[in-house]
């Protein structure tokens, strides 16, 4: 322990601070006690972080982690604050060295202490794995060494082993000396099986005093992980089976816990320490040179004194990196801006074609803030439209612009008073938005698309939306006595007669529908499907409560029916759905189409594919006729957009808050890549819901009060 430093807080959540543990890139660990006397270690995270979303989401999923995790040989959480200023976490204060620091103080582990340390970690990883996870970050630095065992630390990149926690955007997700080729190759997809090959390089290191895939670079650890035999000169003859086995490049091939726990429990309790290498660095045998050219390294040596063996070098690194499928590592070792997961043929494939893009198109950003004198206009909700590759966005202080798809200037803007979203739609030439001349009108008024000219406007009822359906816009009367249609020239269509109890405008599959509630409140009552027509307001079927609104397939309205109607008011809590209900308008039938397991999430419905997305960022598609799950993705990236599909690449598009853009393989759920976030996407981030749609093959996206175009290709 050193002493506090200046600047350095005197205490956290209420446990006086001792002295400094340890710091990291990403905090600083502190020794603490509380009023009666209990030592913790304190784990502060940098200012720098707390203030990024995601990682933000990475430290709650430690906590959670290691809460769920309670053994003879872990670290309990006492208490924890992520919601705070500098998020922290305070666990049971373990003393002792780490395994990385016994090694370089007191040189390699005797065979009495191998057994030890090998048994403790395994119980430890049955531990974690019991409670649903994986470890993902076993190595020295990780292990303490105590009088009564060892103790596993740090669940920082710890996951779910059935995919649905986060791990870390962008930086390392693992050490490269001790992670598991499975963890190189697709580092969200890793089983229990990964920590048993972690296990096997962490008991080397501790036999010998190096590890097994020990380089100079990262990228040569990696290709040592994925493609080499482990070097095991050194290790204790007893312990070659167990060790030869757990590093196996084949996760099946590994052994279980229950069977590794067995079979150090046979190993000899001896104290002889493990013998030195006896590789000659200056002959080393003979290897296959894969890409032609290789040279021997120069021989090294680590902290123990101990000979590391000489490693090939290979010629032309980085083309051996992407043909060896080592794309992903290189994306895993670096702190990356973007990344393209180079493992999906399919994925390579859409990116190798000539994206159709508009004229003159370059990557484009422009801020959706037009500052006038006066008080401060703002919209809730900001937002882009777009058809036949127009652009129409609102923004702060302006109702609506029109962009320019190629380069992102404002071609003209409309408007100064806010209206609290997007505009409405744009079609045949005409862009629609809202207008609110004061307290008590609305009106939706058509702009000429190409000019920004008012065309003609119409009062409408203050309190309900306009929508644009097949034949033209589709409004209730200012009054809310009758459902209005209007065609693009500002004629009014046909009116039909609205109901004493609540109803609101739809639009499913192009078709005018109203969705009628006896509640005064949505989601209060049962919901009644209503058919409009020119003086008709026809029933088609009664849905339950809380039921949503998808769309349609083949003319048929689609809606989730939920598992429970019941109010929940905890933050974070989201409904689940347990059937899609598709209704027939000529036989008034209902089909109910059961959803197993049931699924969370704002779901959005997309050329008969149901896209269910989750705040946590897990993705996972359904089929709108079957209710198969098509697949399912734990993203890692909190508050994504709602989906865009593009057919012409085979992917679907997200955004989150802070401008990351996602790309997943429409028919696998893959990623094929994703970007940086922007570089401060204005003061909205945090309260704006991400938008992202297609102009051709380009992705416009939008995040805080910034608007920005990238191409389908990613972040190459």
């Amino acid at each position: 322990m050193t002493p506090l430093s200046t600047g350095d807080p005197e205490s956290i959540g209420g446990y006086t601070l001792l002295g400094r543990l340890g710091a990291g890139g990403m905090g600083v660990v502190y020794l603490g006690v509380s009023a009666s006397g209990r030592q913790v270690a304190v784990k502060l995270v940098r200012g720098r972080y707390a203030q990024e979303e995601e990682f933000r989401t990475r430290f709650r999923q430690e906590i959670a982690a290691a809460r769920k995790v309670s053994g003879a040989f872990t670290a309990p959480v006492v208490d924890a604050d992520p919601d705070a200023e500098r998020p922290w976490m305070a666990t049971l204060y373990v003393p002792g060295l780490s395994l990385a620091e016994a090694v370089e103080k007191n040189g390699p582990l005797s065979q009495r202490e191998l057994r030890t340390l090998g048994l403790g970690l395994t119980e430890a990883l049955r531990d974690i794995h019991r409670a649903g996870l994986v470890h993902r970050d076993l190595k020295p630095g990780n292990v303490l060494m105590t009088e009564d065992g060892p103790r596993v630390i740090d669940f920082g990149i710890s996951r779910a082993s059935d995919h649905q926690s986060l791990t870390m955007t962008g930086r390392i997700i693992g050490t490269p000396p001790f992670m598991s080729p499975e963890q190189l190759a697709s580092p969200r997809d890793v089983t229990p099986a990964s920590d048993v090959f972690s296990l096997g390089s962490l008991l080397v290191f501790a036999a010998v005093g190096t590890g097994p895939f020990d380089s100079d670079s990262p990228y040569m650890t990696g290709y040592q992980v994925m493609h080499e035999p482990p070097d095991l000169d050194g290790v204790p003859e007893a312990l070659l089976d167990i060790v030869g086995r757990c590093l196996d490049k084949d996760p099946a091939a590994r052994p279980e816990l229950a069977d590794m726990h067995r079979m150090l429990q046979a190993l000899p309790e001896s104290d002889a320490i493990a013998p030195p290498r006896t590789r000659d660095p200056a002959n080393p045998p003979p290897r296959p040179a894969p890409w032609g050219t290789a040279t021997a390294s120069a021989s090294a040596t680590t902290g123990t004194g101990k000979a590391r063996r000489p490693r090939m070098l290979l010629a032309g690194l980085g083309t051996a990196l992407a043909v060896a499928g080592l794309s992903v590592g290189a994306a895993v070792f670096v702190s990356g801006e973007g990344r393209t997961t180079a493992s999906d043929p399919a994925a390579a494939t859409a990116t190798a074609r000539t994206a159709s893009l508009p004229d003159g198109w370059r990557p484009w950003r422009t801020a959706l803030r037009h500052d006038v004198k006066g008080v401060p206009l703002d919209y809730g909700t900001l937002g882009c439209v777009t058809e036949a590759n127009a652009l129409f966005c609102g923004g702060t202080g302006f109702t609506a612009a029109r962009i320019d798809t190629a380069t992102g200037r404002t071609l003209w803007r409309f408007g100064t008073r806010p209206q609290g979203v997007q505009p409405i739609g744009v079609r045949d030439g005409l862009v629609y938005v809202y207008e609110d001349p004061d307290d008590t009108v609305r009106r939706v008024v058509a702009l000429d698309a190409a000019t920004g000219h008012r065309r003609w406007q119409r009062d409408i009822s203050k309190s309900e939306a306009a929508i644009l359906y097949d034949d033209g816009l589709l409004t209730l009367s200012p009054d809310h006595s009758s459902f209005v249609a209007y065609d693009r020239s500002g004629k009014e269509l046909w009116t039909a007669p609205s109901l004493d109890e609540y109803c609101a405008t739809s639009v499913l599959g192009g078709a005018p529908y109203a969705l009628c509630s006896a509640a005064r409140e949505p989601g209060q009552a049962p919901i009644d499907l209503m058919k409009l027509g020119p003086g008709s307001l026809t029933e088609l079927a009664t849905l339950p409560k809380k039921a949503v609104a998808l769309g349609a397939v083949d003319g048929q309205p689609v809606f989730l029916a939920p598992q429970t109607a019941k109010d929940v008011y905890e933050s974070g809590y989201e409904r689940p759905y347990n059937a899609l209900l598709r209704v027939d308008p000529k036989t008034k039938q209902v089909r109910r189409t059961p959803l197993a397991p049931a699924l969370t999430g704002a779901a959005t419905l997309v050329d008969g594919v149901v896209h269910f997305v989750r705040s946590d960022g897990t993705v996972t598609a359904v089929s709108a006729d079957s209710g198969k799950q098509l697949w399912q993705k734990a993203t890692d990236m909190e508050s994504l957009s709602a989906p865009a599909v593009s057919a012409t690449y085979k992917r679907v598009y997200f955004s989150n808050r802070f401008g990351r853009l996602l790309a997943l393989d429409s028919r696998t759920g893959v990623e094929v890549w994703r970007t940086p976030a922007l570089e401060n996407p204005g003061d909205k981030a945090q309260g704006t819901p991400p938008r992202v749609l297609l102009i051709k093959d380009a992705i416009v996206a939008t995040a805080g009060d910034t608007a920005f175009s990238r191409s389908p290709d990613g972040p190459n």
